[in-house]
């Protein structure tokens, strides 16, 4: 026995769009065998067929059989599974939404700060076009001052004039 079922209760489409490329093996195959197992529930009736008990009355030659038979398939009773997780399932999600909320503002306000970040650099002028002055004026305390601190180049602090290994042992 089958329900009649006019529609899926999976959007496949917006469950695809959700799939990782990487998995989407994985994901055409579990479609491939939901979409098997819907097939197989659909193609049984929605009820039971009827029996014909007075045919088999009529052939069955123990008497009083075919009466406790029909007696026993009319008190049948398939127990269908309790569904005890749902309400769990529910649960964390509701508990889990808050902190979704809460990295999504989080991510929000780093994405906003880079973006910001992204603009300031694209405002610079281009790396061929800047002069020492101007790098001087932007970054004063990044930038080389040959006035009031002279230096040679490569400008690093083991080639300028006075330099002491601190590496090196003290002499007494």
């Amino acid at each position: 026995m089958s329900k009649n079922i006019t529609k899926s209760s999976i959007d496949w489409v917006k469950l695809e769009k959700l799939v990782p490329p990487e998995q989407k093996g994985s994901y055409m195959a579990f479609k491939a065998k939901s979409e098997n197992y819907l097939r197989r529930v659909l193609a049984n009736p929605p009820t039971a067929p009827a029996i014909n008990w007075e045919e088999y009355k009529k052939i069955v030659p123990v008497p009083g059989l075919v009466d406790k038979l029909m007696s026993e398939y009319q008190n049948l009773k398939i127990p269908y599974p309790e569904d005890k997780y749902t309400a769990e399932v529910d649960k964390q999600w509701a508990s889990l939404e808050t902190e979704i909320k809460s990295f999504c503002a989080t991510m929000q306000q780093d994405i906003q700060k880079s973006q910001g970040e992204l603009n300031r650099i694209n405002s610079l002028p281009r790396f061929d076009e800047i002069t020492m002055e101007m790098y001087a004026e932007m970054y004063p305390k990044e930038a080389i001052h040959f006035v009031e601190k002279p230096s040679f180049w490569p400008h690093s602090a083991d080639e300028q004039l006075g330099y002491k290994d601190p590496t090196a042992k003290a002499e007494h």
